[in-house]
């Protein structure tokens, strides 16, 4: 399972700057596995999670990483583990989300060569996750107060790297969101839901002017690849 996902705002600067990889690890017992979209959309919590933490801003113990990190070119990867492996990632520090059946613990951003020896070892590729049938289930449309990240249907990825977009996703729209509607919002929990989008839709979405992740084509898909279309539906008036 893998992902190394980035955006593509351009800067000179943030190719020059140190570059630094958010760490997610989702468990993955060998019994009862996640159900991918509970995988995708805990990933997705766990992002901004991360960022709004007490730790991850000012001068909290993670600050300086998480600044270094998105000073650079913002990627992610999705590693695997279960039994004693995921015991061993669950005492490093970060912060564990649980959403239905999934568990997807985050850590601090490290530097692209710098991973944990217990988060290092991990496997990244070779597992892919699957819903029950007739899952995700609930809305189609968008719900006010509830984010939704759309997956283009065009693209074949694994669950990891899907993981890692739709985290790309809701970190996009964190930034494109004004103060009340983010406070309101990180309030509620990051109500969120993930969703392949109908692919008649996915045009009009992607130009839509909604927060896009493009893809830098690192892995798997080609660089520029339009992967997530990021909505946050408002009750009028």
């Amino acid at each position: 399972m893998t992902s190394d996902a980035t955006d593509l705002r351009p800067s000179d600067a943030r190719d020059a700057a140190p570059q630094f990889v958010l760490p997610l690890v989702v468990r993955v017992e060998k019994t009862g596995p996640p159900h991918r979209t509970d995988a995708l959309e805990a990933a997705a919590r766990a992002v901004l999670v991360m960022l709004t933490d007490e730790r991850s801003v000012g001068d909290g113990e993670w600050a300086g990483a998480v600044r270094d990190w998105q000073d650079g070119r913002i990627r992610k990867v999705v590693r695997r583990a279960r039994g004693a492996e995921w015991r061993r990632a669950e005492r490093l520090p970060g912060i564990t989300v649980t959403g239905g059946t999934a568990d997807v613990r985050v850590f601090p951003p490290v530097p692209l060569d710098g991973w944990p020896k217990d988060l290092a070892r991990l496997q990244v590729s070779g597992t892919e996750l699957e819903d029950p049938a007739g899952l995700p289930g609930g809305e189609q449309e968008p719900a006010p107060g509830r984010a939704v990240l759309w997956l283009n249907p065009g693209l074949r990825m694994s669950t990891g790297k899907e993981m890692a977009q739709v985290g790309h996703g809701a970190q996009l729209l964190w930034y494109a969101m004004d103060e009340p509607v983010r406070k309101s919002w990180q309030d509620a929990g990051f109500p969120l839901v993930v969703r392949t989008a109908p692919p008649a839709r996915w045009p009009g979405l992607a130009a839509s002017g909604r927060p896009v992740v493009r893809d830098a084509g690192f892995t798997e898909i080609a660089p520029g690849s339009c992967t997530v279309v990021a909505d946050f539906p408002v009750r009028a008036g």
